[in-house]
């Protein structure tokens, strides 16, 4: 199959056919063996072919070599009867070139289960190909619903299998706490945990009566990294505050403004007013906590979200006000120290800084890099002021808006991003000349899981539309028509591995 997911920068069909059997070896330096057993793992359990390591020039082998003079994830793929080439300088090059040769397979090599009966036969073609754009990624929130590992797992080889390569992990808000920190165990005794969730849309304030709650332990997101790592995918942990800090605060009530008061996790969806105060021992508490998340996350930016961080309670706290006045901010200025101290602290630990737009609000530190969401206009101003951006306006990247007409669509929190529209988006806005363009590094999409309860919903809001966002990050879209009909092979892959993906129908 040559309808690619996404498309290469340049692909050239030729005369003829390759075949994969028994007969067929792999050969690897040091250098490649990772990418050599990442395909092994990917064909392995359909095809049930060991392909075992042999020497240079085995008859049909599958031959990995370093190529300096290619840029930064760069291959070349090539595919003649008598065996496939592939170079790349670095081994992500080589991860991507894996990727795209197991989608010239038949789309039944993505099966879970040994497929008998199927000819392994791969089109000749030749492929020179490389990303536009450094990140490409998709956002996971595992705060709102718990998630079980198995569907990170599994997550992660889809993003792989798209060519993306960040999974962002919003691991804490108002309804959960979900990552073990050692140092306060009652964030996951208690903040992992809440009584019931919204049923229906909020507007209807129906409740479903049901606990919900869940967490991971270190070792587990230990191996989560791990199994990221080797199919080039980097993950980058959200911790959000000074906002969306509820869960927090109800184990830890003297984080709060109002630490007399006893508060459950929130029950409810929407941006809640509690958010931590301004002491020193809350500063301590948040280096804590990103000291522990950076022993399990070697990921060199750490998302602290910053967004939505209602004022209300700083305003009328006397002793955030006093430090206003010490300071010679307003709220906004106050939570812009907020941030730089935490900034600091992770700059001093050989991290970097990254939040939602807000956190240009009263000023940024230097080294920041912002996630723009509410519109193109933060990311302008940050690539414009020298920080690297990541572009991810919510309406063109954010998936847990309905894809088609809501009266045929499972509940979602409004507006409406179909196909067509992540597909024709472009991350670099028009207004960004030369040098601030560099500073866009790609962009991303945003599953926030309100509404979605379970991982065969969040399939369902993910795909197709992150198919089409993979295109658009690794920079080949063209027009949408020609897309749309490799996509209808391309889901056949899907199907094999059955995921849970929203159906094209007449008007997608």
């Amino acid at each position: 199959m040559t309808d690619l997911v996404p498309q290469p920068v340049t692909i050239s069909t030729q005369p003829g056919s390759w075949t994969l059997s028994d007969a067929t070896g792999i050969v690897a330096d040091a250098a490649a063996e990772p990418a050599a057993q990442l395909l092994r793992e990917l064909v392995g359990p359909a095809t049930g072919l060991a392909l075992p390591t042999v020497t240079g020039g085995s008859a049909g082998a599958i031959t990995f070599r370093a190529e300096p003079t290619l840029a930064d994830e760069e291959y070349h793929l090539q595919v003649r009867p008598d065996g496939v080439q592939i170079a790349a300088a670095d081994i992500r090059g080589h991860r991507h070139a894996v990727q795209t040769l197991q989608q010239l397979l038949p789309a039944e090599v993505f099966s879970s289960d040994q497929v008998d009966g199927v000819k392994w036969e791969v089109p000749c073609v030749e492929i020179q190909d490389k990303p536009r754009f450094a990140w490409r990624g998709a956002m996971l929130d595992v705060g709102r619903h718990f998630f079980p590992t198995e569907f990170l797992h599994r997550f992660v080889d889809l993003l792989a299998m798209h060519r993306l390569n960040k999974l962002h992990l919003h691991l804490t808000d108002d309804q959960g706490w979900r990552i073990e920190i050692e140092k306060y165990p009652r964030l996951t005794e208690v903040g992992a945990w809440r009584t019931e969730s919204m049923a229906g849309h909020y507007k209807e304030q129906r409740f479903d009566g049901q606990p919900h709650g869940g967490f991971y332990t270190k070792a587990e997101l230990r191996g989560l990294v791990e199994y990221a790592a080797a199919r080039g995918i980097d993950i980058v942990p959200e911790i959000d505050l000074p906002g969306h800090m509820r869960a927090a605060i109800a184990a830890y009530p003297e984080l709060g403004n109002h630490p007399e008061k006893t508060l459950p996790v929130a029950t409810t969806w929407g941006v809640h007013p509690e958010v931590l105060n301004v002491e020193d021992s809350t500063i301590e508490f948040c280096k804590d906590v990103l000291t522990e998340l950076m022993e399990v996350f070697p990921s060199p930016l750490i998302h602290i979200g910053g967004d939505e961080c209602p004022k209300d309670e700083w305003n009328s706290s006397p002793a955030a006000q006093a430090k206003m006045a010490e300071l010679g901010v307003d709220a906004d200025g106050l939570q812009s120290w907020f941030i730089g101290q935490l900034s600091s602290f992770l700059t001093e630990k050989g991290r970097r800084l990254i939040g939602w737009d807000e956190i240009l609000e009263g000023g940024l530190a230097s080294g920041a890099t912002v996630m723009s969401w509410r519109s193109e206009e933060g990311g302008i101003e940050a690539a414009s002021a020298g920080h690297d951006v990541v572009m991810c306006p919510h309406l063109w990247t954010y998936f847990d808006y309905y894809q088609a007409d809501p009266e045929s669509e499972p509940v979602a929190i409004g507006r409406l991003t179909p196909l067509r529209t992540v597909y024709e988006y472009e991350p670099v806005p028009a207004e960004l000349g030369p040098e601030a363009a560099a500073h866009v590094l790609g962009t991303q999409g945003q599953l926030w899981t309100e509404y979605m309860p379970t991982s065969e919903h969040v399939e369902y809001m993910a795909f197709p539309r992150l198919c089409a966002l993979a295109e658009v990050a690794w920079g080949t879209t063209g027009e949408y028509d020609d897309f749309r009909a490799r996509l209808v092979a391309h889901l056949t892959r899907l199907d094999q591995q059955d995921v849970h993906y929203r159906r094209l129908d007449a008007n997608t």
